[in-house]
């Protein structure tokens, strides 16, 4: 077994800097793994390369996946990096069956075109081992659907594979006896500026500037400018009596593990803006509830600028999203636009049992800060650099995130020596 390496940069948070206690997902060492680019068109032969890990920046170990109405060519900065800081054992895959107005089909149709996509590449390559993702904004939810579609429970640990229902921390991070996703050992699951709660409640979704009436009147048409993804995203789906889409995946059902498949992952994190993303709010993609939004910390942690803040946040034993008959009613409300009453009680409700079903597994959970920036406003796509002359701001962010990967692959060397 090759000899783990130590990180000349390791991740700690503020309060770990100064305790020195770090949680068992951030270990100092680790062994290099970097990553191979590769485009539309390469022929199947160009696959079969020693690569051991997926990783899908949406982007495959990793998938890399990105947002609504954008392309795999906005993660052309982040693979070079990610390629730079890993190593050879990565095949770094940009997902391209989702670009544009294919975003717009629905969160469960392009979830299940990215599932495709990646078994085709699994296919293809032939010797991996391993998976890891990280997706920007509306990929994040794509992301968290196909992965419940590619996931199978290990029949062999089924008695761990209940672990996040008793709340057992311990069972829920041993993510290798939790599940494979495409066959693979999932390892990391990132998202950053994704709006895990969908658009709803006060200052979600600030392009409507926080204003009561533009929240309570785009919600009913925005399937009229995005296509099923609005209605989706603004929690109006289907029948006023079923549940909408971002709640079910809140939770497994019968045929899609939406919980157990994040739980297979070693390590979730999510990466959110806490001011000028003009797209995505703070709570939304942080997951957090009104009262749970300290004042964020205006000086970047060392060696990642416009990082200023990291923190785990532990499984949280709950029962699964409810969907009570009153919510069905305020849902339809919300549909027309014709109470505002029911319609915030709906969108305050939804939100909570969205918080408590997801909070379930752990998470670490990264603020961003850009008020520094030269261009603060492009927060949402400084997040992963979407264009390294506009959004250059968010250099720290992707380093943040290599290195992260990283981590989790000395972590796994480090268990394999110890046992």
């Amino acid at each position: 077994m090759a000899p783990a390496v130590m990180s000349r940069h390791p991740i700690r948070t503020r309060h770990e800097a100064r305790s020195r206690s770090i949680h068992r997902d951030d270990h100092p060492r680790y062994k290099f793994h970097c990553g191979r680019s590769m485009t539309r068109g390469v022929a199947p032969s160009a696959f079969r390369f020693p690569w051991d890990s997926l990783l899908l920046p949406y982007f495959l170990r990793t998938d890399h996946i990105h947002g609504i109405g954008a392309s795999s060519s906005d993660w052309t900065y982040s693979k070079a990096v990610l390629k730079k800081r890993l190593g050879s054992n990565f095949l770094i895959y940009a997902s391209s069956c989702n670009s544009y107005i294919k975003t717009f089909d629905g969160i469960d149709i392009a979830g299940r075109r990215l599932a495709d996509e990646v078994l085709s590449v699994i296919r293809k390559t032939g010797s991996l081992k391993k998976i890891s993702f990280t997706a920007h904004s509306l990929g994040g939810l794509i992301a968290r659907y196909t992965i419940s579609v590619l996931y199978s429970s290990d029949a062999l640990h089924k008695d761990l594979n209940d672990g996040y229902k008793t709340g057992n921390p311990e069972n829920l991070e041993s993510s290798s006896k939790l599940g494979s996703i495409g066959g693979l050992e999932p390892i990391s699951f990132i998202t950053l500026g994704t709006p895990h709660l969908g658009f709803i409640g006060k200052k979600q979704f600030p392009l409507l500037l926080g204003s009561p009436i533009l929240e309570k009147l785009v919600p009913p048409v925005a399937a009229i400018f995005v296509g099923r993804t609005g209605s989706q995203l603004f929690l109006t789906d289907d029948e006023p009596n079923n549940p909408p889409l971002l709640l079910r995946m809140t939770s497994d059902s019968e045929d899609l593990k939406f919980l157990s498949s994040l739980a297979a992952f070693r390590i979730r994190i999510l990466y959110a803006n806490v001011s000028y993303d003009h797209l995505v709010g703070w709570r939304t993609s942080s997951i957090r509830r009104e009262d749970e939004l300290a004042k964020p910390c205006r000086q970047s942690v060392d060696g990642y600028m416009h990082v200023v803040n990291v923190e785990y946040c532990p499984p949280v034993l709950s029962e699964g999203p409810r969907f009570p008959s009153e919510a069905a009613t305020a849902k339809a409300a919300a549909q027309t636009a014709s109470n505002t009453q029911k319609t915030a009680e709906y969108y305050t409700s939804m939100e909570e049992e969205m918080i408590r079903s997801l909070q379930r597994v752990g998470w670490r959970k990264v603020d961003v800060s850009f008020h520094a920036a030269t261009w603060p406003f492009f927060a949402h796509n400084n997040l992963h650099v979407k264009r390294a002359w506009l959004n250059g701001a968010g250099a720290g962010v992707i380093a943040h995130v290599a290195d992260s990967l990283k981590q989790q692959e000395v972590s796994r060397t480090l268990i394999a020596a110890n046992l």
